[in-house]
């Protein structure tokens, strides 16, 4: 393999995903593309997609993402097409009130991210260590940060700010939207799919473990319902969604650590909490039990209730996309929605929706509704790309 490639990591506390591109214009699919998942005791090394070869997986010893880069890094270098690797481009999950564009990474440009990791203090470390890492074993490549806050920098302020006392505001307690690689990347399509209509009114959800929704007009983002972090919003996989801020001082006086209250948050609440058996939509649509009905119910109905909120904002709607894990797979998450908001005009094609791509509501009908495969990792690539030439 002789052609130059752009390498795209999107590092957590889990899992590491990768995916390599070849640097054509326009950038097309990955040639490579893998992940190495339960970083920590029972890591596993998938390999998705690569050259000439299937799918494959197996153990490897990754008890951290650093490892786990490691491991990434060591397998390319042995692979027998000897890929060529000319930059790197970092999903970074906040640029905080610094950055709105992709920026090529310094020492001190790294430093300033890690004045405002706290803001995302269970993301940003481990982005930030994936940076160290690639200086660590290629001191001399070009890495580029890309981040999940940016796509939201054209919010009106109305929507951006929190009705708090400015010496909070000042710490930088604002809404930031998060996503924002998957909305930039769906706007981006747009035009593809909607042709005249992309620029007017539209809400995208982004449905995931991690989940929220995008409203925008000329395809920039007008209002989203994640806010200071990817906590806030509609409820996800193990996490909750909106909460009365006074839940916490409460949980506190009750003689609930900090620690317990971060965990709970972010590993024990959403689908998983209210389900008590699994944070997964797709197990969890096919139990019968209460407890995981009430889960499902609550998601549709918030999720709905968000749409509602969203066209207000916008003043009607034209057209609903579906994009992410569960937006993308689940026939039945989209026809609950849907039905849910027949009070819109949403309507679906059920042979149309059983396909999930493409439209899938009937022709001529306002607002139209769409299911769009998203693509971070293109996103991150076409912008590393820009940013090195």
């Amino acid at each position: 393999m002789n052609s130059e490639l752009i390498l795209t990591i999107n590092s957590g506390s889990s899992s590491l995903k990768f995916s390599l591109y070849e640097t054509t214009t326009p950038l097309t699919d990955a040639c490579f593309k893998g992940v190495i998942r339960n970083i920590g005791e029972n890591a596993v090394f998938d390999i998705l997609t690569s050259p000439g070869e299937g799918s494959s997986s197996w153990n490897v010893e990754a008890h951290s993402p650093e490892q786990a880069l490691h491991q990434v890094l060591l397998w390319l270098e042995q692979h027998p097409l000897k890929p060529r690797i000319v930059a790197v481009g970092h999903r970074m999950v906040h640029g905080g009130n610094l950055f709105y564009s992709p920026q090529t990474l310094t020492r001190d440009l790294v430093h300033q991210l890690e004045s405002i990791s706290d803001l995302a203090p269970l993301h940003m470390p481990h982005n930030l260590a994936a940076v160290y890492t690639i200086w660590e074993m290629h001191p001399n490549l070009p890495q580029v940060a890309c981040f999940d806050t940016a796509f939201h920098q054209h919010m009106p302020e109305v929507e951006k700010q929190f009705a708090i006392p400015q010496r909070w505001r000042d710490l930088g307690v604002r809404r930031y939207g998060f996503h924002g690689l998957s909305y930039e990347y769906i706007a981006g399509v747009l035009p593809d799919y909607l042709g005249d209509t992309a620029d007017m009114r539209i809400i995208v959800a982004h449905l995931g473990s991690g989940a929220s929704l995008c409203a925008m007009h000329n395809r920039q983002s007008v209002a989203t319902t994640m806010s200071f972090t990817p906590l806030d919003g509609i409820p996800m996989a193990t996490r909750p969604g909106q909460l009365d801020p006074s839940t916490l001082l409460y949980l506190r006086r009750h003689g609930v650590s900090d620690k317990a209250i971060e965990q709970g948050l972010n590993f024990e609440s959403g689908m998983l909490g209210l389900s008590r058996i699994s944070g997964d939509l797709s197990q969890l649509s096919e139990n019968s039990s209460p407890a995981a009905q009430l889960a499902v119910a609550y998601f549709i109905h918030h999720t709905h209730r968000a749409i509602g909120s969203l066209t207000a904002v916008l003043g009607g709607l034209d057209a609903l996309i579906f994009t992410a894990g569960i937006g993308e797979n689940s026939a039945y998450i989209r026809q609950q929605l849907c039905k849910q908001g027949a009070w819109l005009g949403l309507q679906l094609d059920e042979d149309a929706n059983l396909k999930g791509h493409g439209q899938i509501s009937p022709v001529n009908s306002t607002p139209s509704v769409w299911v769009i495969p998203t693509n971070e990792e293109l996103m991150v690539a076409q912008h590393t790309l820009r940013t090195i030439v």
